[in-house]
């Protein structure tokens, strides 16, 4: 199913019968609605459960120019309403919680409850040697940008600093073309953890222990900082512990909304 938000089209499936209480599920960045299939399945047992594609993500359409964080929470909240599930409980992965975040804080009575899982948005502080990889990367960015305008040498000071980019890049980074690398900057150098005092919705946090993406002291300040909120760790698991133990995490989740 399609409707429109913010001026692009959003696809979005729903679970379950309409009257039972609402969950949205929110994916995580480079996922799909499909990252959460046997979750929703299961749910939609009691809950009416609705899945969307995030922009630029699975069969949505992407964003017209750079969005951040703020973009995608309004076009989000923008789908809440059109669907009509507010107030809705929303389980999140990853990037999705970064637009939980923002949508709890800034529109909290869109929310009942949360589920954060892996959640990201917290910015990791910088070591002394990514400091000197990121300003040795900006000067010869710098460097060949300046060299792609001149004539004659302009293509390859092109080739250059795209390997300049795929060398210095994360795997999510690379992945993207030109235009969506710069909405992946914009996302990723926000942080967020000024909202968490600001949270008033309960929330969960289930967290793979060996989450490299997002380690864990990232739930455990998230624990502490959001008002009312609890701690579940999936002992030597990663990333996407909620989809390879997901029988647990549904467990778990079943508990916390019951």
């Amino acid at each position: 199913m399609r409707l429109t938000a913010k001026g692009i089209e959003i696809h979005y499936e729903q679970r379950g019968e309409t009257g039972k209480p609402e969950v949205l599920l929110l994916h995580g960045w480079g996922c799909t609605v499909q990252h959460f299939e046997p979750i929703a399945n299961d749910l939609s047992r009691d809950y009416h459960v609705t899945l969307i594609d995030f922009p630029a993500h699975g069969q949505s359409q992407r964003p017209p120019e750079p969005w951040g964080v703020k973009e995608f929470s309004e076009c989000t909240l923008e789908v809440i309403r059109k669907l009509g599930i507010a107030p809705c409980d929303v389980i999140a992965h990853s990037f999705g919680c970064r637009v939980t975040l923002y949508l709890a804080s800034h529109w909290p009575e869109t929310v009942k409850r949360l589920v954060i899982t892996g959640g990201a948005g917290i910015r990791k502080p910088e070591t002394d040697e990514q400091r000197r990889r990121r300003e040795a990367f900006q000067r010869k960015k710098k460097l060949l940008q300046g060299l792609a305008k001149v004539p004659g040498i302009g293509g390859a000071a092109e080739k250059s600093l795209e390997a300049l980019r795929n060398k210095y890049g994360s795997a999510d980074y690379k992945a993207l073309d030109e235009e969506m690398r710069k909405t992946f900057v914009m996302v990723i150098n926000e942080d967020l953890r000024p909202l968490l005092p600001q949270i008033k919705a309960s929330t969960l946090l289930i967290w793979g222990e060996k989450d490299q993406d997002t380690p864990l002291w990232m739930g455990q300040t998230m624990e502490k900082e959001i008002p009312d909120a609890g701690l579940v760790v999936f002992e030597n698991d990663d990333h996407f512990a909620y989809l390879r133990q997901w029988p647990r995490f549904v467990a778990v989740v079943r508990a916390f909304l019951t």
